[in-house]
């Protein structure tokens, strides 16, 4: 096995066995503040002064066993905070540490292409980048910054036992506003930036992204995610010449809120290449999310990205490996994953599943305990209640593939956008229904605010071909011969010109037959979801080829 891989197997019961014993936070401070020593007590900032004042009741153990191990190369004080902090406690933070092997082949490819005046690790938690480039890099100054102020702490406390006092700063802020200064030689910034989701940044941060962006006419939208904001404050930061190497999770290759993350590598950040860990082997412990390494160089003028695929993290040793793509195809690319491992041009007598149908997702209810009912409701006209498919089991369990009875599926309540329209009676049950759908918000829901008037799903017609797209397995294509509705559980295949029965079933058998899930957008765990646009670009065969099918 190669040392690489080793590392990644490492049995930690061997190197933390010290740290098992810390039982609360407060213990794992105390430790901490032992190993920094009370002589650095003028170098810690007020934040980590705070956590230190905490725990100063605390009896300390011995320090020397943890000290051994971190000098050997291991963390016990991040494995530690790891084991007392929960997922859920770490997730605002977006606080994910990342395994040792991937940080030994994130560093190694710095080193094998620069040797930097100084390293920057964004988002450091305990220090693992800076640790491992202090060791490569020998005359290097390091920085970490890091929000957290006892993750700060541990991450001091293991450069002290390092024995990096005299060549590291640590700083606890937000990366964002953190003024590193300037640097005569190349900077390395190398780390996991945090992964916290857009509706946990504040406003005035989203805002800043917003504005930052189009002042260097980048694409920009406010969804991004935490970790897309450290890779424009890096951009900020750096100057011609600097390199880096960010461990992220993978959806920004493909969606929308990621255009400004693929804009920076193709106009400033300088992308050199992106390596992309199969979903369905987790990269980090603990945490159900995908992992890609992007290495850049500020810059850069490079006419190339090296992309690749890999099915393991262990596989990640050579960042210098990838496939070349073209800057010039990257930036007219709204999704890269298909760029990772290009399919194969579709044979003769086929064309995309686009040029012969639209494929639409199906109607957002926003409130489906109010807008989901049973199909003979009686507290409701008949004519508003419409027979659908409301969760994707009941595709994936269709006879044959074929839904040919309305029985079993519970029924959408939409209701006409001209209520005037309606007979006495049944406005009379229209409108008894409107009070309870008020009295339980469904007309305050952000899709109901957002739609005129609240009260009209907007069902779609029937679509012929009904198709799932989210599962750990490819979508099921069902033939819709009862003529079912459908909502956001499924999408709607409609032919742009009408096809015959048998090219429909033909066309569905196809789909079935040929679709894989490597078509699809892949998350965490092997979740795979296809887009509208996605199935659109699945391979068909084209009418005259159904019809001698």
């Amino acid at each position: 096995m190669s040392d690489f891989k080793q590392m990644l197997l490492i049995d930690r019961d061997d190197t933390a066995r010290a740290a098992t014993r810390l039982e609360s936070e407060q213990e794992l401070a105390a430790v901490a503040w032992a190993i920094v020593g009370n002589g650095a007590l003028a170098s810690l900032t007020s934040a980590e002064s705070e956590v230190v004042n905490s725990s100063t009741e605390i009896p300390v153990p011995d320090t020397a066993e943890l000290v051994s191990e971190i000098r050997q190369g291991g963390d016990p004080l991040g494995d530690a905070f790891v084991r007392l902090r929960s997922p859920k406690q770490r997730r605002p933070l977006g606080a994910v540490y990342t395994p040792p092997g991937i940080v030994e082949a994130m560093v190694g490819w710095i080193a094998a292409k620069e040797q930097p005046a100084r390293v920057v690790d964004p988002g450091a938690g305990s220090g693992r980048f800076v640790l491992q480039a202090g060791r490569v890099f020998p005359d290097a100054s390091l920085v970490a910054v890091e929000l957290d102020p006892l993750a700060a702490l541990l991450c001091r406390a293991n450069l002290t036992a390092a024995g990096f006092d005299d060549r590291f700063n640590v700083m606890v802020e937000d990366y964002r506003e953190a003024d590193l200064g300037s640097c005569d030689g190349v900077t390395a910034f190398v780390g996991n930036p945090p992964y916290v989701r857009h509706h946990q940044i504040e406003s005035r941060w989203k805002r800043w992204l917003t504005a930052t962006a189009k002042s260097r006419d980048l694409p920009v939208s406010a969804l991004a995610g935490l970790h897309v904001h450290f890779f424009l404050a890096t951009l900020l930061a750096a100057k011609p010449g600097d390199i880096g190497a960010f461990i992220t999770s993978a959806e920004w290759l493909d969606v929308n809120y990621g255009k400004l993350l693929r804009g920076m590598l193709t106009d400033g950040l300088g992308g050199e290449s992106v390596h992309v860990v199969a979903p369905e082997a987790l990269a980090f412990e603990n945490a159900a999310t995908t992992a890609s390494v992007t290495c850049f160089q500020i810059g850069s003028e490079a006419r190339f990205v090296k992309m690749r695929r890999v099915a393991n993290a262990s596989d990640l040793a050579d960042l210098s490996k990838g496939r070349r793509v073209s800057k010039q195809r990257l930036m007219q690319e709204k999704r890269w994953s298909p760029l990772l491992s290009p399919a194969p041009p579709a044979p003769d007598g086929f064309v995309e599943l686009g040029e012969l149908c639209r494929v639409h997702r199906g109607a957002v209810t926003g409130a489906n305990a109010t807008w989901i009912t049973t199909a003979n409701n009686p507290q409701l006209p008949q004519r508003t209640l419409f027979p659908s498919v409301t969760k994707a089991r009941e595709l994936f369990d269709a006879d044959d593939s074929v839904l040919s009875s309305l029985c079993s599926l519970r029924a959408v309540i939409d209701l006409p956008a001209d209520l005037s329209e309606l007979d006495e009676d049944d406005r009379e049950l229209v409108n008894r229904f409107l009070r309870y759908a008020e009295r339980n918000g469904a007309h305050s829901s952000y899709i109901a605010r957002h739609r005129n008037p609240w009260w009209s799903v907007g069902l779609r017609s029937p679509a012929p071909i009904l198709a799932t797209y989210m599962a750990r397995r490819p979508p099921a294509f069902v033939r819709n011969l009862a003529g079912a509705r459908h909502v956001n559980v499924a999408h709607g295949i409609y032919p742009r010109d009408p096809l015959s029965d048998d090219a429909l079933d033909t066309l569905a058998d196809s789909l079935r037959s040929s679709v894989s899930v490597s078509q699809g957008r892949t998350y965490a765990g092997g979740l795979t979801k296809f887009e509208p646009s996605e199935m659109e670009r699945i391979p068909v065969p084209t009418p005259t080829l159904l019809a001698e099918m």
